[in-house]
């Protein structure tokens, strides 16, 4: 059994039990029997059954904006987002099936009176496992659950103990759908189980969302099973903005960027750069807006800032706060302002740090919170060794009129998406990749299907 503490009150808001190792046994059995069924179900079949999933999901925002609000904290104000977004990338990831699963044709050799047909088929991987997070719980996991079952695979979904819900609404939404019994599980499974599941042969590719650490074991766990994985491990995503950038647009977008969600967003704006001439009305401008947010409960309308997800996230933020202003960094919100942030709590007012350097580690580690480091810079050259300064490297943003010269600073920063004059946004089009420790592979985009399918070569010789 585990217990869902709220963020809102501190209150238990659910029980769950965690399935039994038997039970999962014969959910991983019930799955390859329904996949094997389903890959020859025709693409536009599949097509037909995730859209109406989608669609059913979207009747129920509201519910699941307040639900959202109870587990993880997010103001009832945004919950409709995540049900649009899921909208979003489900739909173009649907679209995209026909061409990017279609067989690669080869063209024909003819040599006399001998020919030969030459195809490479994609076909599922089989078993596909999503191990999704609480931040934004559908849409981390939708990014895999849609594109694998269009593939032809089944899907185990682990869902955090955090958001469990989010798990049980979505096996909701795919049964009432008419998706066929076992191809879409959500289960609630413990860490231990976890790991069996995935050595126990039946599971052909895992798709994770988390930490480093967490995405550390699932490699160690994966070894030696000859399957493959994808792994979106977090960022410390940095924006520069240059002397020529527009900036209300910039400052309301990087503001935005560094505070929706509580900052708990692993492609969040974590540091900021400034051309030196730009540099004060940057700041001031930052300041000014981000004294506007409102820090409260979540399930009130006016609420714009909620919770963090617990205390101790809460308080890890705190204390990189505190340890970078014993280091010289000079704070520029005074947290009083902000009625409901009280040391021990996980209500948290945002903070702005200028003086910051690379030797602070609110510059250099994940905060996963409200807290930005905003640093004066002299040209393009000391942006770009900053913004490449990092262990991680998920995405980047310049802010600039010069599509030139943002193209150029694109080629040179080390990261897996870059942005110009945007930023903290996935689009579902566009391959969501990482590199260094952010992870590797890719979900989204047609990219995306190459790891939920393997290629199978066919060639077929006609004798005369």
């Amino acid at each position: 059994m585990f217990q869902v503490i709220s963020p809102v009150d501190g209150s238990i808001y659910l029980k769950r039990q965690y399935v039994s190792g038997a039970a999962l046994g014969r959910a991983l059995e019930n799955a390859q029997t329904a996949q094997a069924a389903w890959q020859q179900t025709p693409v536009k079949d599949r097509a037909k059954i995730c859209t109406r999933a989608i669609r059913i999901f979207q009747k129920y925002e509201t519910r699941h904006a307040l639900e959202l609000a109870w587990q993880m904290g997010r103001p009832v104000r945004y919950g409709a987002g995540e049900a649009s977004g899921v909208a979003e990338r489900a739909g173009h990831m649907i679209d995209l099936a026909t061409g990017a699963l279609a067989d690669i044709q080869i063209k024909d050799n003819l040599a006399g009176n001998q020919t030969s047909k030459r195809f490479i088929k994609r076909v599922p991987v089989g078993t596909v496992l999503t191990i999704a997070p609480w931040n934004y719980p559908y849409l981390t996991a939708i990014n895999s659950v849609v594109p694998a079952i269009m593939a032809g695979n089944a899907v185990i979904l682990k869902h955090s103990s955090q958001t469990p819900l989010c798990g049980e609404r979505l096996a909701e939404c795919f049964s009432e759908a008419g998706l066929p019994a076992g191809l879409f599980q959500a289960l609630h499974i413990t860490h231990k189980d976890t790991a069996t599941a995935i050595k126990s042969g039946k599971i052909n590719y895992v798709a994770f969302t988390g930490s480093v650490p967490a995405g550390r074991r699932i490699e160690e766990t994966i070894a030696g099973q000859f399957i493959g994985s994808g792994l979106e491990l977090g960022g410390k995503d940095p924006a520069y903005v240059r002397a020529d950038a527009h900036l209300p647009h910039a400052i309301e977008s990087l503001v935005d960027g560094a505070f929706f969600n509580s900052g708990q967003s692993c492609c969040g704006i974590e540091r900021i750069y400034v051309h030196k001439s730009a540099f004060k009305d940057f700041v001031d401008g930052f300041v000014d807006l981000t004294k506007q947010y409102i820090l409260g409960n979540p399930l009130e309308q006016e609420t714009t800032l909620g919770p963090l997800v617990n205390v101790k996230a809460a308080e890890f933020v705190r204390g990189q706060a505190a340890e970078a202003i014993n280091q010289g960094a000079q704070p520029l919100i005074d947290p009083s302002l902000f009625s409901m942030d009280q040391k021990g709590s996980n209500y948290l007012a945002p903070q702005v740090l200028i003086n910051v350097d690379h030797s602070m580690r609110v510059m250099s580690e994940e905060s996963f919170g409200p807290i930005i480091g905003i640093m004066a810079v002299d040209n393009d050259d000391e942006a770009i060794d900053l913004m490449n300064d990092s262990k991680f490297g998920l995405t980047a943003s310049v802010w600039t009129n010069n599509f030139t010269e943002a193209a150029a600073i694109g080629d040179r920063v080390q990261t897996g998406t870059f942005f110009a004059n945007r930023c903290d946004y996935l689009d579902p089009a566009l391959a969501w990749t990482g590199i260094k420790n952010s992870g590797r592979g890719c979900t989204l985009s047609s990219v995306g299907y190459e790891a939920l399918t393997r290629p199978k070569s066919h060639h077929f010789r006609a004798l005369d």
